[in-house]
């Protein structure tokens, strides 16, 4: 683990308290096994309905991956109740119906906060958003240990968040790999040069952009156009953080980036569908 912002530490230690009484409920084989079948079994399935395809399943592009590869600029929104900067955004939190609106309004994919202490976000929401729509869904926490891209598995996340910004090189890499095992697509956060460099160095194949400094949370609006000039054009980049009306993502599109991540904005909208129907006409 990296040396890391106060703020990031009280997460870190917060997560591991929340791990230890998981483990207590469902021991560390006991979900890595869990995992690990329904991998297995999802490799099966598609496997057989290919039969006779030179390919193979592992060689084929997963369900997020492939939804933020679409023509254009794909959306992931994000099912979010607070954020440490902002406090409650959404006391009335039906995460369900807001999932739902998000995918008739044409969302691509949607990230689900599981982090309770900072973001109010639960295992519950991503279980029953997983369970209930046709889009990929990404888990959006801090992930520390193995053990939370078991749960992500088992929850039916087709994805996870990993944070250059908590994870060594070395544990970032075994993290990727572990999520290439169970068939998730992981997206490596970063905040800057440096971290761009430890992403790609680690094997990332989604890199996300994250314009809001974890020390300040100040936003810093040029971040995504002078970092997506470092990475090279084969990899996939995802814009997070600070998007709030069109010009936000007409200037992203024109940075060259693939996706962008949007939570607050939407989850204020009074109207998400129809807001996301304009973010997407851009």
């Amino acid at each position: 683990m990296k040396r890391v912002s106060s703020f990031l530490g009280e997460v870190v230690e917060k997560t591991r308290i929340r791990l230890e009484k998981a483990k207590e409920i469902l021991p560390v084989a006991e979900a890595r096994r869990q995992a690990y079948a329904i991998a297995d079994v999802m490799t099966d399935a598609t496997a057989n309905a290919s039969s006779g395809e030179s390919s193979s399943a592992a060689t084929r592009p997963r369900p997020f991956e492939s939804a933020i590869t679409a023509s254009g600029l794909s959306f992931i929104c994000e099912v979010k109740k607070a954020s440490p900067s902002k406090g409650i955004i959404a006391e009335d939190f039906p995460w369900l119906e807001i999932a739902r609106e998000y995918e008739t309004g044409g969302a691509h994919a949607i990230s689900v906060l599981t982090e309770p202490d900072f973001f109010m976000g639960s295992g519950l929401y991503l279980r029953e958003i997983a369970a209930n729509v046709q889009i990929p869904v990404l888990r959006k926490d801090f992930l520390i240990e193995p053990y939370q891209i078991y749960e992500a598995k088992i929850w039916g996340a087709k994805a996870v968040l990993l944070h250059c910004s908590l994870l060594e090189p070395a544990t970032l890499s075994s993290f990727i790999s572990v999520a290439d095992e169970l068939s998730l697509d992981c997206l490596v956060e970063i905040h800057n040069e440096a971290e761009a460099e430890e992403a790609l160095l680690s094997g990332a194949r989604i890199i996300g952009i994250n314009s809001r400094d974890l020390v300040t949370f100040n936003v810093d609006t040029g971040l995504v156009s002078r970092l997506r000039k470092k990475i090279p054009a084969d990899i996939l980049t995802v814009a997070e953080s600070g998007i709030k009306t069109a010009d936000d993502v007409r200037k992203i599109k024109d940075a060259g980036i693939d996706a962008v991540l949007i939570g607050e904005s939407l989850m204020r909208s009074a109207d998400k569908k129809m807001f996301l129907k304009e973010l997407l006409s851009v």
